[in-house]
């Protein structure tokens, strides 16, 4: 049986007109999503917890709200729905405090409210413990109100509700900069010109968090082109440099005649290093510790690792240059006795677990405390001082090496003047003056 012939015929025309056609359209949907690309996206208000960071077994409590729910992530758990009976009364007693325009412009405030006169409602008893968690609640990355709400709730009344906010930040976070006691008077209430106001105006921070990260880091300080030395600016960073900047514990620089000193400021991104003669003093900014420092620190990292926010990523940089001083409760016991780590956590061992906790898989900005830790590098490659830092270390590490050093140098001393005053009785006695 003979082979059926089968022909197959490829008209290339229809090929390459289909290709071409499927091809134009890729590459006009390719240009409009470029274009609309071209255009500033809207940042959102409230983000969540990136994933990387979520997904860590210990740290997934420090994200989520232990009593109250504010923004629209968390609302309607059964576990918060205790403190939502507060929402109501609170929200009567604001707007009685408050101007009534408050309540006219503000739709949301005006429903509840309305809903809130027909309920009648005692003094409102809060529980101190409630009250510890709330603070710590309203600083969670996922559970942040847009700072616009809460300039709309106080634009009658403004220099009040910034003060409001000021004590809430003071009362929740103590030790806080100096500098932030008149951050809303700076920001808001001083005398400037219209075009000054309205350019403050539009850079107000998304929200609370924020602002309190804005606070505790200057961003300026991990910008190369700021760096103060010329060595800095063009070694941009240990990453990136021939030498390599290891980490040390506390107790290892104390080794080496590496002393630590508090910083007048408590800005995260303050850190110095100063060279002393043979010894030298690295400054670091005291911090409390308490049971809401592992969730502020995470939902502030958290906040600094999600897109178009700032990319000095001062806090993440901070908790690793600390985590890298902290290896075990001596390391922390060092800090601590410099008041440097003011501890009402626990124990020294609970201070030390938090820090390297919080630091797993975070990684710093390369050009954070640069000077600092090629300093440090410096200092170790001193032979001369290292030796006498560890000579300084064995032999008088306590009072008692001192009061010993010091006591034997006083009896030596005497033994020395004993010596020549008999060798000059001596000499004198051989010889006596002519006359005599």
């Amino acid at each position: 049986m003979a082979a059926k012939e089968v022909s197959i015929v490829i008209q290339p025309d229809t090929c390459s007109r289909a290709y071409s056609s499927s091809h134009d359209e890729w590459i006009k949907s390719f240009l409009s999503e470029s274009t609309l690309g071209n255009s500033t996206p809207a940042v959102p208000k409230i983000r969540r917890v990136p994933r990387i960071l979520g997904n860590i077994e210990s740290n997934k409590k420090c994200y989520e709200p232990f009593v109250v729910s504010i923004g629209p992530f968390h609302h309607g758990k059964p576990e918060l729905e205790p403190m939502e009976k507060f929402k109501i009364p609170l929200t009567k007693q604001y707007a009685k405090e408050c101007n009534a325009s408050v309540i006219e412009l503000y739709k949301k405030v005006e429903e509840v409210a309305g809903e809130a006169k027909k309920e009648k409602h005692g003094e409102l008893k809060m529980k101190s413990h409630d009250i510890a968690f709330v603070r710590r609640d309203i600083f969670l990355l996922e559970n942040q109100l847009p700072f616009q709400v809460l300039m709309s709730l106080m634009f009658k009344e403004l220099d009040q509700g910034l003060e409001m906010i000021d004590k809430f930040i003071m009362r929740s976070r103590p030790q806080r900069p100096k500098k932030m006691k008149y951050f809303f008077q700076k920001y808001f209430c001083a005398k400037r010109g219209p075009a000054e106001a309205e350019d403050k105006r539009l850079n107000l921070p998304i929200h609370l968090l924020e602002l309190v990260r804005t606070n505790l880091s200057d961003a300026s300080a991990f910008d190369p082109k700021q760096t103060s030395t010329t060595r800095d600016l063009h070694e941009k960073g240990c990453y990136l440099t021939g030498e390599w900047c290891s980490y040390r514990s506390a107790m290892e620089l104390k080794t080496v005649g590496i002393h630590f000193h508090p910083s007048k400021s408590h800005r995260f991104s303050d850190i110095t290093f100063k060279s002393t003669g043979f010894s030298s003093q690295l400054s670091l900014p005291p911090i409390h510790i308490d049971d809401s420092t592992k969730s502020m620190l995470l939902n502030l990292v958290a906040y600094e690792a999600c897109p178009d926010t700032a990319d000095d990523f001062g806090v993440t940089t901070y908790v690793c240059f600390m985590d890298s001083l902290i290896d075990n409760p001596e390391d922390v016991k060092e800090l601590r006795s410099k008041g440097i780590l003011l501890n009402f956590l626990g124990s020294d061992q609970h201070v030390a677990d938090l820090f390297n906790e919080i630091a797993k898989d975070l990684v710093p900005n390369p050009y954070g405390f640069v000077g600092v830790k090629l300093s440090i590098e410096d200092h170790y490659k001193s032979k001369i001082k290292v030796w006498m830092a560890e000579w300084k270390h064995t032999h008088f590490s306590t009072p008692w090496t001192i009061l010993a050093f010091g006591a034997a140098i006083f009896v030596i001393s005497l033994s020395v003047m004993q010596t020549i005053l008999a060798a000059i009785q001596t000499y004198l006695t051989a010889h006596p003056p002519l006359g005599k």
